[in-house]
């Protein structure tokens, strides 16, 4: 019997992380605003808390990095498991209790910061260039899934349970999770076994380090030195192709999260239709960017295994058409004038943004896969900034286009300026990508 490659286990077991991930980040979202809304909290107070989140979680990519380069992505992953389960397990979800709460948001976002960082350290460890694309799709992708399962399944449970049996269930994910992890994931093989060169890998990915223990070379006078790994943070922000990465996360996450948070209102307000009455269409964009996610991937993988095109035009191929053709489809939502067109266009958006993903999301690994986590955390505060940016940003300009048109934002029309920002942020981020992204290594 062949046995399972340990490579396919972490990249299962990663896809889960993301997935749970997600699941806590939407319930939170769900079974707060039940809580506060039942005790009449304002929607200022209630803004407040929900972004607490994405502070903690911008503050951390870059520290999470650091660690995952010095300990080893594994080990990190666990203990920010471990920390927000615990978190959720213990604090109680009270709207009244404000500071609290806000601590406990903080040091969630804390924990959750140090997770993708971690996971793209890993995956450049243990997965060889050509299953890449696929495996960072599938992993990802699971953040997506379980955004759609959240919003299917947690209201129920809010309903038949209390909002406080949303924070017990995530728990028990994560608890659950951290034992998966904690029993069948292993450090990857130093390159220099032949286990590594067997799956793909001929230059050391590993830190020179171990934890715990330092490598000693023998010097010809007999002495010896340890050897320790410097990351080359000069070359790194001085890399445009670095920049490239940057801005790309930025835009994506720029579009998810002013997605999320602005299409239900834009649904109530121009639509007039509430999420309560759309049923499972509003899981459509979710599960869109999920399916379209592994497609990039396994197109990707299956361009540059065949050797059709080169990693870095396999890379511009798709990170352009997926962000062209969200950009159109972005543009387009506030000429439909029904919810059927409006959930088309925006599922098209997020699916296509997605697909993008081949080719930004991976590009950390192509271009300097030592050092594949510290990249990720770079770009990934860059993503968390463009949330809490676009997020108030839009609000702003809703509140000027309602000033200046004395309307109440129930025309499509006025929210116009909100999807043509987002459309030229992706065309102008895919050019960038065009013009500037590497294929390959040029940051040892």
């Amino acid at each position: 019997m062949m046995k399972f490659p340990t490579r396919y286990l972490i990249v299962i077991l990663t896809f889960m992380c993301t997935n749970v991930c997600y699941i806590e980040r939407v319930g939170f979202s769900i079974a707060y605003t039940v809580a506060a809304d039942a005790i009449g909290l304002n929607q200022s107070s209630k803004g407040l808390m929900l972004s607490t989140f994405y502070y903690g979680y911008a503050l951390s990519q870059v520290p999470g990095a650091w660690a995952a380069q010095l300990f080893g992505g594994r080990r990190v992953l666990l203990i920010s498991f471990v920390l927000w389960s615990l978190t959720c397990a213990l604090v109680p979800l009270d709207p009244n209790r404000v500071v609290i709460l806000i601590f406990a948001r903080l040091l969630v976002g804390v924990a959750q910061g140090f997770i993708f960082p971690s996971i793209h350290t890993i995956l450049a460890q243990w997965v060889p260039p050509r299953e890449r694309s696929r495996s960072v799709s599938l992993t990802t992708s699971g953040m997506y899934l379980g955004a759609a399962l959240g919003m299917l399944l947690l209201p129920s449970l809010v309903k038949f349970k209390g909002p406080q049996s949303v924070f017990l269930a995530e728990a028990s994910l994560g608890a659950m999770w951290s034992i998966l992890w904690f029993k069948f994931a292993t450090d990857p093989p130093r390159s220099d076994n032949p286990k590594a060169v067997s799956v793909g890998f001929g230059n050391p990915l590993l830190p020179s380090t171990d934890f715990g223990r330092s490598n000693k070379f023998k010097m010809e006078n007999g002495g010896s030195s340890t050897h320790v790994v410097k990351i080359p943070w000069k070359k790194i922000l001085l890399s445009v192709p670095v920049w490239a990465i940057v801005i790309n996360n930025f835009t994506f996450h720029y579009a998810l999260y002013v997605l999320m948070n602005w299409l239900p209102t834009y649904f109530q307000l121009s639509l007039h239709l509430n999420l309560q009455d759309m049923g499972s269409s509003k899981m459509f964009p979710y599960l869109n960017m999920f399916i379209f996610s592994n497609i990039g991937g396994v197109v990707a993988d299956h361009l540059i295994t065949r050797k059709i095109l080169s990693v870095m035009w396999t890379r511009k191929l798709l990170n352009t058409l997926g962000f062209t053709v969200a950009a159109i489809a972005l543009m387009a939502i506030p000429y439909f004038k029904s919810s059927s067109g409006a959930v088309f266009c925006s599922s098209i958006s997020l699916g296509f943004l997605a697909l993008g993903r081949a080719g930004f999301a991976v590009n950390h690994m192509d271009i300097a896969p030592r050092y594949a986590g510290i990249l990720m955390g770079i770009s990934n505060t860059a993503g968390t900034v463009a949330g809490i940016v676009g997020v108030g940003l839009t609000g702003s300009i809703l509140e000027a286009v309602k000033a200046a048109s004395k309307s109440d934002l129930s025309s499509t029309e006025s929210w116009k300026p909100v999807f043509f920002i987002l459309g030229y942020l992706c065309i102008f981020s895919s050019v960038v990508f065009l013009l500037f992204a590497k294929g390959e290594r040029f940051i040892e």
